[in-house]
């Protein structure tokens, strides 16, 4: 069975429901996959977008997990969840896709990654409060061991309750705690340091 969040949802949106939709595509009916997939376009590649920052590999995440989520269908336990069940399916994609960086960066068959441009997320009517904290984290993100990159953005800035994070990272409440424990005080260390070239060398490069 499928764990869904119940954080993320859709109701408001016009047109049959989430529900409906999975019962007629799960009847094979190719109009209701199709539905599926431009009601939840928006928040699928927004999601990623944000885990990966401008990445060319964005739009692959996004298909990729159409297509395991339509293809088990059959395993999710509340149709009306379609849309925890594609961002739990995102953030797996993104995380597999990171840990495989991650490894190849280590072997010397990748360059450092380029640091993410927290801006592409701000809105102009942003607080700069809010401006701040998004640059400070999406600053030390690549340095972030995999798990704790996942849990610190899903909370930070998706803002999904602890509990919605423990399940789209599929760990319990108490390691999603620790992790973004983990990555809080790393994020103090980077902001207490002086800038320069060094600094995110410094942050901390452990785990995967």
């Amino acid at each position: 069975m499928v764990a869904t969040v119940a954080h993320i949802s859709t109701r408001g949106v016009a047109g049959p429901s989430d529900a409906a939709l999975v019962a007629a595509a799960r009847a094979g009916e190719p109009w209701a996959r199709d539905a599926l997939f431009r009601r939840h376009a928006r928040l699928a590649n927004g999601l990623a977008f944000r885990l990966l920052g401008r990445d060319q590999e964005v739009d692959d995440i996004v298909q990729d997990a159409y297509v395991a989520v339509l293809d088990g269908l059959d395993g999710l336990e509340d149709p009306q969840a379609f849309a925890s069940f594609l961002a739990s399916v995102v953030v797996r994609r993104v995380g597999r896709l990171l840990r495989r960086r991650r490894l190849a960066r280590r072997l010397g068959l990748l360059p450092r990654a380029t640091p993410i441009d927290a801006s592409t997320f701000v809105a102009a009517t942003a607080p700069p409060d809010v401006v701040a904290e998004l640059r400070s984290i999406y600053a030390i993100v690549d340095e972030l061991p995999t798990d704790e990159r996942l849990a610190l953005l899903l909370r930070r800035v998706e803002g999904l309750p602890l509990e919605s994070v423990a399940e789209l990272c599929r760990c319990s409440l108490a390691t999603v705690k620790r992790r973004i424990a983990a990555a809080e005080a790393r994020l103090v260390r980077a902001q207490s340091m002086p800038p320069g070239p060094s600094t995110a060398h410094t942050v901390g490069r452990t785990g995967t």
